[in-house]
């Protein structure tokens, strides 16, 4: 058993000399700072389901391009202890960028709606025209709505019966569609029109209808509702518009697509700023406030307001109960990246070895 353990360290640590740059994305900026911690630093990790990280995990580092992929990839599918894999071939990593830590929530929306417009259903979720990816930015919200250049164009994959719950299905960026006779069409993010996402949640608190703390997915639905005119103003203020493919070919018990085009997984997956984090990356979540979070999470989405080091979003799973855990959460914490040994303390001066 002792032979046994240390033939897997062993494994591990060929491993680890063969992963080079990989799990961060990018060049990251010269003013960013590492500190590498053990294991025993995560508050809460010996308590977590690894298990279950273990196998969200699995669910996209096949699809992970590079040799240092290949080769964790590899080991994970001898099936090892899950907490052993993470705790032999990474370090925990905590990145500093020199802006607070915001932890947020998504979910995959569930509408009403009928492949045909009916005067229910009127309200079209539309695939991508070509123009909107040969010109950027191209038109607004306000264009592409109140001119009514797509119509008649057989660009609506479907229809739904809530202008509200349309928007917030393009920030959530995918979702599902109810049609009449209980089948589903699922939909997800295919792109944007190239104008940058302006907060309508921000805008009345700008306007002095609500206080920063109260402002929620729900509130705003709710105020939009009772003022139609105004409400309608106020989703324009949003010049951001975002369009749809039909991901129908995903079972209905499986999560949707996240930026991996893999199935993401109800509160084990999580969206990060791909310049700081690599997607398919393990990390560690230290979400505070009223209901404190301490989990093991795989970075397998992505965000157009998620940016920084230190910003996530966690997914809440699908329809009205996840919408409204993930539409009030923004709380402070710690994200905490898992990176190969070697890696993670290449990132330190030498001064810290």
């Amino acid at each position: 058993m002792v032979f046994g353990f240390y033939r897997r360290v062993a494994c591990a640590l060929r491993i680890s000399a063969i992963i080079g740059a990989s799990l961060v994305a990018g060049p990251l900026a010269s003013e960013v700072k590492y500190d590498v911690l053990s294991f025993d630093q995560l508050d809460g990790w010996e308590e977590d389901d690894h298990a279950s990280a273990f196998e969200t995990f699995l669910n996209t580092c096949q699809d992970m391009k590079g040799l240092d992929w290949r080769a964790v990839c590899a080991y994970a599918q001898s099936r090892p202890d899950p907490r052993d894999f993470f705790e032999m071939l990474f370090r925990p990593v905590i990145m500093d960028d020199g802006k607070e830590a915001l932890f947020t929530g998504y979910f995959e929306p569930e509408l009403d709606g009928s492949r045909t417009p009916t005067s229910r259903f009127r309200f079209p979720v539309y695939k991508m025209p070509p123009e909107a990816r040969a010109n950027r930015p191209w038109r607004t919200r306000r264009d592409i709505l109140g001119n009514g250049v797509l119509e008649g164009r057989g660009l609506a994959i479907a229809y739904v019966d809530d202008p509200v719950e349309l928007f917030f299905l393009q920030i959530q960026g995918s979702g599902r569609i109810r049609l009449p006779d209980g089948s589903f069409v699922r939909v997800g993010y295919r792109g944007s029109n190239g104008h940058n996402y302006r907060s309508i949640g921000q805008e009345l608190v700008r306007q002095g209808v609500y206080e920063p703390h109260q402002v929620s997915a729900q509130v705003i639905k709710n105020w939009v509702r009772r003022n139609p005119a105004l409400g309608e103003e106020l989703l324009y203020h949003n010049p951001s518009y975002v369009f749809f493919r039909e991901v129908s070919q995903v079972p209905a018990d499986k999560g949707p697509l996240g930026a991996m085009n893999r199935s993401i997984t109800t509160m084990r997956t999580v969206a990060i700023d791909p310049s700081f984090v690599r997607l398919g990356s393990p990390v560690w979540i230290e979400k505070d406030g009223k209901e404190p979070l301490r989990r093991l999470m795989i970075a397998q989405d992505t965000g157009s307001a998620i940016k920084g080091a230190q910003r996530a979003d966690v997914f809440f799973g699908t329809g009205d109960a996840a919408g409204r855990k993930a539409g009030t959460l923004r709380d402070p914490g710690r994200l905490i990246v898992l990176m190969p040994i070697q890696r993670a303390y290449a990132l330190l001066p030498e001064s810290a070895l």
